[in-house]
């Protein structure tokens, strides 16, 4: 008896429903904590939305749980959250959100054939090492870089371009991709300079900046500098356009560069959308820089999830949970994910393919501040 019954008990455990089985566990590395703790708990409360929709859907797919870990936005601590995940098996995972953390921690994800999305982490280089594990949600520098050149190459089209950067590895890599693409425009720079971040007198800067009679500057580096910058030019009565990445998003340009900032274009990611009012429960309140990535926490759990169905899909004899390699494989076809943010897909290396860019400018507003919300600039 006990021989013709254990098939059958087998059996029926083997068929016991999806919601029986241990939910996937998908890990979550981002600051909840620190200076950028607004953004991770944004990206927290969108990944948690996000896999409660994906749960409720129902159906045949497996349940998901978020794992989240603190990582500060420090290098050392995602590295640490990244062994602890290894080593629980934590194979999905969200974040970090900062180009340092993701360094810090992708091999010891790849190590453990762990796929990871990355929010945020602009840092170009990143996605160049090789990693088969990692995917960039967010515009890299060199897309935002390649974005500037163009509007640079069709707005001031047979006019003199002069680029500048900060010395800093992010300034010039944003420098030379605007570099790159003008010349690849049959519209080189004819004036290629910098300064070291902190520096106060640019006369010297702006005596070569006159000189080669530019009528647009493109400026490779964060807001204090790209103020400082900015107010020499029309101190010096050049009017040239001042053109910058979204390093500049910060209160201090406004309030360095005050009326002189006035006309700068900047590129930057769309305005994120609004996370999906969730279903039977209430809506969660959040700050403004929490609203700013909700939504990318959200796809990164869509993206990872879609992945996963993919993966199962192709090969109908493999096991619940593929693993990682499957995973990223399905994300590097040709059909892209369905998410919040739009159709996401990736390129050899990770980067999100067409990963939309915007342009704004600078204006004063009716009650004297410098914003740039809401003033579009066509693109290129």
């Amino acid at each position: 008896m006990k021989q013709i019954l254990a098939p059958i008990v087998a059996g029926l455990l083997g068929a016991a429903p999806a919601a029986a089985q241990a939910p996937v566990r998908i890990g979550l590395s981002a600051p909840l904590t620190g200076p950028d703790a607004a953004l991770g708990q944004g990206l927290r409360q969108g990944a948690e939305q996000a896999v409660a929709d994906q749960n409720r859907a129902g159906g045949s797919r497996p349940k998901f749980a978020l794992v989240p870990a603190d990582d500060a936005g420090d290098p050392r601590q995602a590295l640490a959250a990244a062994k602890k995940f290894a080593g629980e098996g934590v194979r999905f995972v969200v974040g970090p959100f900062e180009s340092g953390a993701v360094a810090a921690a992708a091999p010891v994800y790849e190590e453990a054939g762990a796929v990871m999305v990355a929010p945020g982490a602009a840092y170009t280089p990143l996605t160049g090492r090789g990693l088969w594990n990692l995917f960039r949600l967010g515009p890299s520098d060199a897309q935002q870089g390649r974005a500037a050149g163009s509007y640079l190459a069709k707005a001031f089209a047979g006019r003199r371009v002069a680029i500048v950067n900060d010395r800093s590895t992010y300034g010039r890599g944003l420098a030379e991709a605007v570099a790159a693409r003008l010349k690849e425009a049959g519209t080189p720079e004819v004036l290629f300079d910098g300064f070291p971040r902190g520096t106060r007198d640019l006369s010297d800067l702006i005596g070569r900046v006159k000189a080669a009679r530019v009528e647009a500057v493109y400026f490779g580096g964060l807001a204090p500098e790209a103020a400082t910058l900015v107010r020499a030019l029309r101190e010096a009565s050049i009017g040239a356009t001042l053109v910058a990445g979204d390093g500049i998003l910060d209160p201090a340009f406004a309030a360095v560069a005050g009326p002189a900032g006035e006309g700068t274009v900047m590129t930057l990611p769309p305005d994120p959308p609004r996370l999906p009012e969730p279903k039977g429960g209430k809506a969660t309140a959040r700050s403004p820089e929490a609203e700013s990535v909700a939504a990318s926490g959200y796809a990164a759990v869509e993206v990872l999830a879609q992945g996963l169905e993919r993966a199962r899909a192709a090969d109908p004899k493999a096991v619940r949970v593929p693993d990682g390699r499957k995973v990223a494989e399905a994300l590097h076809g040709t059909q892209p994910a369905r998410t919040i943010l739009g159709p996401v897909g990736f390129d050899e290396r990770g980067d999100r393919i067409t990963g939309p860019v915007t342009l704004r400018v600078w204006r004063r507003t009716p009650d004297g501040r410098l914003d740039y919300a809401g003033n579009d600039v066509s693109g290129p």
